[in-house]
């Protein structure tokens, strides 16, 4: 575990996965990264590469054979080296092994750097293609934030504002895959999505293309604490809790998206993959600023 520390917060980093453990004001201890409870939802905020989301039976065909990766793909879980850390930032890196070519046949270099200054913390990912051809990837975050953030309050307490007045439809899932439906999201005045357990038991992840909004507010009724989660250039963003009781919410910024139940499974045809040309890098990034 790595950590990183100013007057008044702390970050904490694992190498498994590269993954953030903890964002916590040390003067109050009010933590706002979920604590990967177990019985509920295992991880903190992990990293999705080189697939965002489900593959059609789990599968992908490229230059015609036929590769099996999980959900999320692998990057998740496997151990990061520590590239380089100042007084303000983290660099992990992960490259191929022979576990990670045995279903995925790409060289790669993929960075995470994590930099605090003040009450703000970026996350940034860098992408690099050593390889004499194209890198075929999707790439995503899957941050948990505690919600509620404080004793004796409920998760309806919580509103999601988004910065900018949208129609938002979200991209219905069966089994993890695109369906094909869409289904209207009702925000309230100032742009507001109150949180209900109601709209993630039935229907699991809201799944939203094409936001005009690149800052959504994680707010209470009850007080001012909060964050503001701004996420620059990402073309699909996933919101998502594990289910009823559930006290957390994930905001999921993606490059890439799950496979469609009529996908071809053919990895260069996948909705939201990135195409990055040899020797050429792919960089993103958000920031979550706390209150």
């Amino acid at each position: 575990m790595h950590t990183l520390q100013n007057n008044t917060y702390q970050i904490s980093v694992q190498e498994h996965g590269a993954e953030l453990c903890s964002f916590k004001n040390t003067q109050t201890n009010l933590e706002y990264i979920w604590q990967a409870d177990p019985a509920i939802w295992a991880r903190h905020a992990p990293v999705l590469f080189p697939m965002v989301g489900k593959l059609k039976n789990n599968q992908y065909t490229y230059q015609g054979k036929s590769y099996t990766l999980p959900q999320h793909g692998f990057a998740r879980d496997q151990s990061f080296t520590l590239e380089s850390k100042t007084e303000n930032s983290l660099t992990f890196r992960l490259n191929q092994s022979e576990v990670t070519l045995a279903n995925y046949p790409f060289d790669f270099g993929l960075f995470i750097s994590y930099r605090l200054a003040e009450n703000a913390l970026t996350i940034s990912y860098r992408v690099e293609n050593p390889r004499k051809d194209s890198l075929y990837f999707s790439l995503g975050a899957h941050p948990g934030f505690n919600c509620p953030l404080l004793p004796d309050e409920k998760f309806s307490d919580y509103y999601l504002k988004f910065e900018q007045p949208e129609t938002l439809e979200r991209y219905l899932l069966n089994n993890g895959l695109q369906n094909g439906q869409t289904e209207p999201v009702p925000l309230e005045n100032d742009n507001q999505l109150p949180l209900t357990y109601k709209l993630f038991t039935e229907k699991d992840a809201i799944v939203l293309k094409n936001l005009r909004s690149e800052k959504i507010s994680l707010r209470s009724k009850n007080h001012d604490h909060g964050l503001d989660f701004t996420f620059k250039g990402y073309p699909y963003l996933g919101i998502w809790t594990k289910g009823q009781d559930a006290p957390f919410i994930c905001l999921e910024p993606w490059h890439g998206i799950a496979d469609s139940i009529n996908s071809s499974g053919e990895l260069t045809e996948k909705e939201g993959i990135i195409t990055l040309p040899p020797n050429e890098v792919f960089t993103c990034e958000y920031i979550i600023a706390v209150k």
